[in-house]
């Protein structure tokens, strides 16, 4: 299966709107100039352009999708910009909070020939610092099984496989509640009241996880 990656004007989406993009449902402009932080002018502006060179599919009052050269595009930068994160933390040091506004920057370097060598100087990474998938050079990911945190149930055990917010103040908040990719825990209450959950990650002190933090880590149960 290839990767459907979504981008206007240099950004790349995130989740619901990419989910939405992926299923061939159009996305509104006013939700392209919310997750982008611009304004509703200046996304129709740059989503008209697109359409002009046919990397994006436009209908007033509908919506828009990528067409198939657009994702093919989008891909490429998504790539590019989830290897140049895995190489910001994995070999400079940057915290998983730090490297996506650094990242945007680099991810705009043209030349295949240095991704593909980035690709493999650090050994064909699969999953980006925030669990993110990265296409290969074909176009292809590698799939795996992951559910939101709030879904786990009293006494089941999980490792955290990824994130659906990359704010960094999001990402430093569990940074410093000791919560990164690959940490193992085990749910020790869930609460009725307001879906909280206390877990216990092996070696810590119990934790109170609110309901908002529980539903944007993604987990696998082990």
């Amino acid at each position: 299966m290839k990767a459907h990656a979504d981008q206007v004007g240099g950004k790349v989406l995130k989740g619901d709107l990419q989910d939405l993009t992926k299923k061939g449902i159009p996305v509104s402009t006013n939700d392209l100039a919310e997750e982008i932080s611009a304004s509703a002018a200046s996304v129709t502006d740059m989503i008209k352009k697109l359409n002009e060179k046919k990397y994006v599919d436009y209908q007033r009052y509908q919506g828009t999708l990528l067409t198939l050269e657009g994702g093919r595009l989008a891909t490429k930068l998504v790539r590019r910009h989830r290897l140049w994160e895995c190489f910001l933390v994995e070999k400079l040091g940057y915290g998983w909070e730090e490297v996506h506004e650094l990242a945007e920057q680099l991810e705009h370097v043209q030349s295949e020939d240095l991704v593909d060598r980035l690709e493999e100087f650090l050994d064909f990474p699969r999953f980006d610092p925030h669990g993110d998938l990265i296409p290969d050079r074909t176009g292809r990911f590698t799939l795996r099984t992951q559910q939101p945190l709030s879904s786990m149930s009293i006494d089941d055990r999980a490792e955290v496989v990824g994130v659906a917010i990359h704010d960094s103040q999001f990402l430093k908040f569990l940074g410093d509640m000791n919560i990164e990719i690959g940490i193992q825990f085990k749910i020790l209450e869930k609460f009725d009241y307001d879906g909280s959950m206390r877990i216990v990650i092996d070696g810590s002190q119990p934790t109170l996880i609110s309901p908002v933090i529980a539903k944007n880590i993604h987990v696998k149960k082990i």
